[in-house]
């Protein structure tokens, strides 16, 4: 190659250089905007937590979710179905198990009658199991949920479906999505705090997670004992001072390299980071439950209280106090595929009486008229026998799950299954409607909440869900 050669590779290696910055529309100019404008969004969100206006009129400004995980059973709660307890025994209609897929038992099991007597209780009337006699005092402040549907079968896609609106891993949660859409009213606390009792959940930290949705709003795990956060405290000789100056030199550090990238996640670390340094001062209050009277502790029944649920649900009263906008309590006990007597005895144990007391102490507290409080899991359970003469399957057809407090209408039962409780029979509400609902309550268009990722607006409902009108105060 002589030199001739060289210089017309050179000039069209120009040329190529300059069509692609002309033609492509990107322009020296154009990039220079681009990460000037990067740089002034991130200037704007120096408080990504800032408490904002919904659109739309809210009833409810904060949540308090208490999954239940496992899949508890609607037969042995809250569905008193005497054609199933007539037919005991039994082989299933075959015109109710078509095109039915279970998870584990061959369909075609026996029926098996629920296992405690059910009352009627309240001006309302309704039916409550023997199992749950605190629930069944507060029974005109409920509105039960018969007809819930899910698309999962199985406890991990099922609980994330549940609660981020799609079996993928990787979508923002539920409380994700009210964070980023309302901010939150907690200075000292994250606004999204997450509170385990009982084992862990099969769905894992995607149940809490931010998905794509910048890091910021994802759950804060807490331990429901200590320090809520492990290594929260100072080391020996390391003392406020000193960390207030380390972090301010940090934070210089950050934003130094916010202005050059204009990485929106970098506002993530310096939020985690003040939040824990403002978390030393606030977490103690917040623990220190010797704040409470002798008849609050009692009426949730902590000293009796194994596994650490009531004092999660204590903990969530505290936490609303505090203004933090999403509480979520995840108990995953309720997986009975035999032995369900025993287990969901002792399961309700633990949980009626706190949950009842939550949702009296809130009302006492006037935080009821405007605190959503969700109950129930991932789905419900068969109708027919699994383990012997004491377990039930997975069940996604129809369940039940209640909510309480800002904005639904109190005492109430809606939609209904059949004489089984194996489909719904009137007012099915998917899951996308539930979430459409929570949403609706928390001031905003479920078709409007979204995110722009990979080129597509997502939302919490994906292109599903309607809002359920008939529990709408």
């Amino acid at each position: 190659m002589d030199l001739s050669d060289h210089l017309r590779l050179a000039a069209a290696k120009s040329r190529t250089r300059r069509w692609f910055l002309r033609d492509c529309g990107i322009g020296l100019a154009n990039i220079a905007l681009f990460q000037l404008l990067q740089r002034d969004v991130f200037a704007k969100v120096e408080n990504p937590f800032a408490p904002k206006i919904p659109p739309l009129a809210a009833k409810a400004k904060r949540v308090i979710y208490l999954f239940q995980a496992g899949g508890p059973r609607q037969l042995e709660l809250f569905e008193n179905k005497a054609e199933l307890t007539k037919r005991d025994g039994q082989l299933p209609p075959a015109e109710l198990l078509a095109g039915y897929r279970s998870a584990f038992i061959n369909p075609n099991s026996a029926l098996l009658a629920p296992k405690f007597k059910f009352q009627r209780h309240g001006q309302s009337g309704m039916e409550v199991s023997e199992v749950l006699p605190h629930l069944a005092k507060i029974a005109d402040d409920l509105c039960v949920i018969k007809s819930m549907q899910t698309d999962a079968v199985n406890h991990a896609p099922a609980q994330v479906m549940m609660n981020t609106g799609s079996q993928q891993f990787g979508r923002p949660s539920l409380g994700a999505w009210s964070l980023y859409g309302l901010g939150t009213e907690a200075e000292n606390l994250p606004g999204y705090v997450v509170l385990n009792s009982a084992r862990g959940t099969s769905g894992g930290a995607s149940n809490w997670g931010c998905g794509f949705l910048p890091t910021i709003y994802g759950g804060t795990p807490f331990r429901s004992s200590g320090d809520p956060i492990l290594y929260l405290s100072n080391p020996v000789g390391f003392d406020r001072e000193l960390q207030r100056s380390s972090l301010d030199a940090l934070e210089r550090l950050n934003q130094k390299h916010a202005s050059a990238s204009g990485d929106p996640e970098i506002a993530a670390r310096i939020q985690g980071y003040e939040m824990a340094y403002r978390l030393q001062q606030s977490a103690p209050d917040l623990m220190d439950l010797s704040q409470e009277s002798k008849a609050t502790l009692d009426a949730y029944g902590l000293e009796n209280n194994k596994s650490g649920y009531a004092r999660n649900c204590l903990l969530a009263r505290r936490l609303v106090e505090r203004g933090v906008r999403f509480v979520q309590l995840f108990h995953e006990a309720w997986d009975h595929h035999g032995n369900l007597t025993n287990g969901v005895t002792n399961n309700c144990r633990e949980t009626d009486q706190a949950t009842a007391a939550l949702i009296t102490d809130l009302k006492e507290r006037g935080l009821l008229e405007d605190t959503l409080v969700i109950w129930g899991g991932e789905f419900g359970r068969t109708p027919m026998v699994q383990g012997g003469n004491d377990g039930r399957d997975h069940h996604n057809r129809g369940f039940t799950m209640f909510l309480a407090g800002a904005g639904v209408k109190p005492g109430i039962t809606y939609g209904e299954t059949d004489d089984f409780g194996f489909n719904v029979t009137r007012d099915p509400v998917h899951v996308h409607d539930l979430h459409a609902t929570i949403l609706h309550l928390l001031g905003f268009d479920h078709t409007k909440l979204t995110f722009r990722f990979q080129g597509r607006d997502f939302r919490l409902t994906d292109v599903h869900g309607k809002v359920v009108k008939g529990i709408l105060s």
